[in-house]
């Protein structure tokens, strides 16, 4: 089954390939879209069904949407669905915006992802993963994106920054929840 993912994050493709190995993933580009769809959602799962809906309706093929972010507990869940543009610059200023926020704060916080799988006849199959973890008080190691050098995995106890990518695919909430869908399929 061709499936395709409803990103323009490269990061996120590539994830999203690696973890559903099984199937066969194609890019928005590949499947022929070029549009943008307004994540205007309440909710990761209303922001992911919002896009696969859009991507299946204008492809004609099933397609795959996450929304993802970070939920700080000290700061109310946020920066949450606002994750990418928590500070209205890029991912260095999103950092630097969480680390001022946090200072003297508890610093527990989860990463909470809410897949979307739409297929052309309107089924949807929908999952949901998390994990756990704390935000360090600078950044540490060079891979991964976003938030990744300040989160401090429970389940590795390095950053997911400092992770090889087989590791923090294992044990992420965008593994876990791609992984539940699939169980589904």
């Amino acid at each position: 089954m061709k499936i395709v993912a409803a990103t323009g994050n490269p990061h996120k493709l590539k994830e999203i390939r690696e973890i559903l190995c099984g199937f066969e993933i194609v890019s928005e580009a590949e499947a022929g879209f070029f549009g943008e769809v307004e994540e205007n959602g309440s909710t990761f799962l209303e922001n992911a069904l919002l896009k696969a809906r859009a991507v299946s309706k204008a492809t004609g093929l099933a397609a795959l949407a996450d929304d993802s972010g970070l939920c700080v507990e000290a700061l109310g869940g946020a920066p949450g669905i606002y994750s990418a543009r928590y500070s209205g610059g890029g991912d260095a200023a999103n950092r630097a915006l969480l680390l001022k926020n946090l200072q003297e704060k508890e610093r527990r916080a989860y990463f909470c992802c809410a897949a979307a799988l739409v297929y052309p006849n309107g089924k949807e199959i929908v999952a949901e993963g998390r994990t756990y973890g704390t935000i360090v008080h600078e950044s540490r190691g060079e891979g991964g994106f976003g938030y990744d050098s300040l989160f401090l995995s429970d389940d590795l106890g390095v950053t997911f920054a400092e992770a090889d990518e087989a590791a923090k695919n294992s044990v992420s909430h965008r593994g876990r929840a791609l992984r539940a869908l699939a169980e589904k399929l």
